[in-house]
């Protein structure tokens, strides 16, 4: 007896996770730290890689434009400075997915401090929460017609509130041992998404394909809660933990709704 079989490939996406970077911008006296674990992903005409074992067209995806790119110290710059760099660079390449996880660092203050914003370069691991960044660049159309996406948010976000919660009126059959409550402490981890409006991205010019155009600065119209907004993750968790505190939740899933944000406190200065 004999038989044959035949499959092909679908869909192919590659690339690398949990890339570290770490990087202290020194600015004067003042220094700036960021942590990040990067994801890059990239689909294109990579097939032959997963086919035929053909390896020249696999891009190592542990980029070094961390070393270089001016827009480090912002999540959402990085990886559109990122996706656009590979998806411009190769040729072959026409779809870039970066995920950018930021892990939180605070200036430490000290007593008699000189400055209210902290200590110029001391920090600590302020909090498990990160930010998280998913990016993605597509020049599926063309290289000089990048599209670029993005979605942002929080993760691991504890909270907890020790009144100001219940749970009552719920559905009870012979199964059912929970005690109705009408003030109980309530704790759990948020988890905060966010999704900008797609965005055209100016295609590099220059023969590295290291340059990357923000189209639109502070204080210019069109600034406020877009992707080039650098308030609006500070602005999206103030929100989120304002509401948090203040609501007086029927439930978990109330509190789960009523995280579905009035986008104003995010969006507006």
């Amino acid at each position: 007896m004999s038989s044959s079989t035949s499959s092909e490939l679908a869909t192919a996406r590659y690339g690398k996770t949990k890339v570290r970077v770490f990087r202290i911008v020194r600015d004067g006296k003042w220094h700036h730290v960021v942590e990040y674990n990067v994801e890059a992903l990239l689909e294109g005409e990579i097939a032959t890689s997963f086919t035929e074992a053909d390896n020249s067209v696999v891009v190592a995806t542990d980029s070094n434009l961390a070393k270089i790119s001016p827009h480090i110290l912002n999540a959402e710059k990085f990886a559109l400075h990122l996706g656009t760099f590979l998806v411009s660079k190769y040729a072959h390449i026409s779809k870039a997915f970066i995920t950018v996880e930021q892990l939180r660092w605070s200036r430490i203050h000290v007593p008699g401090e000189a400055f209210p914003e902290g200590h110029p370069h001391s920090f600590y691991r302020d909090g498990d929460d990160k930010r998280v960044v998913k990016v993605e660049v597509d020049a599926s159309a063309g290289k000089n017609k990048l599209v670029g996406r993005v979605t942002a948010g929080i993760s691991d976000l504890l909270v907890l509130k020790s009144t100001g919660s219940a749970f009552e009126n719920f559905y009870r059959d012979e199964f059912t041992t929970l005690v109705e409550v009408n003030d109980r402490i309530f704790s759990t981890s948020v988890d905060l998404t966010y999704t900008f409006a797609p965005i055209q991205i100016k295609a590099p010019t220059d023969e590295k394909k290291f340059e990357f155009v923000i189209p639109v600065q502070k204080d210019e119209e069109g600034y406020a809660g877009s992707i080039w907004d650098e308030d609006v993750p500070s602005r999206a968790r103030a929100a989120t933990l304002e509401t948090f505190a203040v609501d007086e939740s029927a439930s978990v899933q109330v509190m789960i709704f009523t995280l579905k944000l009035d986008f104003r406190l995010i969006l507006s200065p």
